[in-house]
Order: structure tokens, then sequence, then C-alpha cells
């Protein structure tokens, strides 16, 4: 039987409402999977539930664009492997360095952040250059923007680095004398200092700051390469309301 030359309006209208529901899919695609690791302040673990500066951050651009996805916390070597080879992985709170510029579709800074070698005081340790630290053992957090900053400039695990997958651990390890420096961001360092029981003014020293580890200033929320520019861009204008009409400054005030 032949097809009509004119096929009849409602049979239009059907192939328009298939065509629009498939186009929709597209351009939907996978749902968006977020991916981050224990980080305290900025993202952690509580009771339970997942907080901290930058998760906030990253719940209030899904709540201002009305995305729903759920955050998974694991290991950052993980996280940074699945954000790398997945479609439609957002990670935080992640360091936009020069290694990892092109790795990742970058959406914004979520959170202030400054690297430094700490030292224990009693150690008197001096350093003027990172050169100085090559004869030191340092405790690292396995692929982490540290890590990855000291290995780029000749460092290598295994001789002067000793690389963990926790960065409560590394706190120990000074602490107990194990490695002579630790590379960390200061609010995190500060934050697992507490949370042992410690001062910090009394239990680390600067003994180097590291500028240069951070790139572009401030730790991002970036996605993977596969994922759709679309998604990036509304992800990225979510960011830039709630820093713009006020909700990023209250969440920096209760974290900072």
């Amino acid at each position: 039987m032949k097809l009509p030359l004119h096929p009849c309006p409602a049979l239009l209208a059907g192939m328009l409402a298939l065509l629009v529901c498939l186009t929709r899919g597209v351009a939907a695609g996978e749902p968006i999977r977020i991916v981050t690791e224990e980080l305290p302040p900025y993202n952690m673990t509580q009771d339970g539930r997942l907080t901290g500066m930058s998760t906030e951050v990253v719940q209030a651009v899904l709540a201002e664009i009305g995305e729903q996805a759920s955050i998974q916390s694991m290991p950052w070597a993980r996280a940074y492997d699945i954000a790398l080879n997945a479609e439609n992985v957002l990670i935080y709170s992640i360091t936009r360095t020069a290694k990892r510029e092109k790795l990742f579709k970058w959406v914004g800074v979520i959170a202030p952040m400054d690297w430094y070698l700490y030292a224990k005081p009693g150690r008197k340790i001096s350093l003027q250059t990172l050169d100085d630290a090559r004869r030191f053992q340092i405790a690292t957090v396995k692929e982490d923007a540290g890590e990855q900053y000291l290995v780029s400039n000749g460092f290598a695990v295994g001789r002067n680095l000793q690389s963990n997958n926790k960065y409560e651990y590394n706190y120990e390890k000074l602490k107990l004398d194990r490695v002579d420096l630790w590379i960390s961001i200061e609010l995190n360092a500060l934050h697992l200092i507490r949370q042992a029981g410690d001062d910090p003014a009394q239990s680390v020293v600067r003994a180097l700051p590291l500028p240069d580890v951070a790139g572009q200033r401030g730790l991002h929320m970036a996605f993977s390469p596969q994922t759709d520019d679309a998604v990036v861009a509304r992800f990225r204008q979510g960011l830039e309301t709630v820093q713009r009409n006020g909700t990023y400054a209250a969440i920096a005030r209760k974290w900072l």
C-alpha cells in the first residue's frame, strides 16, 4: 500500500512530537555525575553527609540552574581518572594548573587557596627556593596538584616524595617525623591540625610558599572533556549568578 503524498495532520503532529523527544534526549545526554574527595574544609563527610565550602557552592549552583545530581566522595586519584575519561562528570575542588588546562572544561573558581611546604618548628628547616627541598622527604597526596607540581619540577615518588591517598595521613607523618615536609593548601592544613587537637601556631611553620602551584588562583569546578559545551555553559552561568547575588559570599563567611 502506498503512503499518501500529503500525510494527515495527526500523523505530522506525532512525527514532530517524536522528533522533539529524540532531540531533547540527545541534548540532555547522560545524567550529570559529580565526584570529589575528602579535602576539609572544602569538601568533607560529616555525620554521613557531604559538606564544606566548595560542596555548598556546588549545591548552590545546582539549585540555581534546577539540576539534580548526586555527589560521590572518593580518593582523589580515582575521582581524577573518572573525570578524565567519562562523559558528563563534574569534579571539584580542583586546582587549575597549566598541565590540566586542556584536560578539562573549566567552570570557575569556587574557593580560595594558598599552597605551602610546611615543616615542624623544631626542625628549623630553612628553604629559600624549591631546589632546597630536594634533599628532604615530602608528604604528598596521590595525583593532587601539589604532587603533580613537585613531580613536574623533578621530584619523584619513592625518592623524595611519600604519596598517600588521604590528606590526614600527611600531617600525622610530619608530626611523627616520618617526613620532613608536607605540601598542602593552607585551609586544609589548618583544619587537619585543629581536628587532631593541635594548635597550628605551635605545630607547623610555613617553610616555603608555593604560588606557582595554583596557576589561576582558587579551587575550581570543572567538567570532563567529553561533556557538551552547552552543559558547561549552563553551570558556568549558574556559578556566575550565585557569585553575583550574594550566595557565594554568604557561604564563604561560614567557612573562612
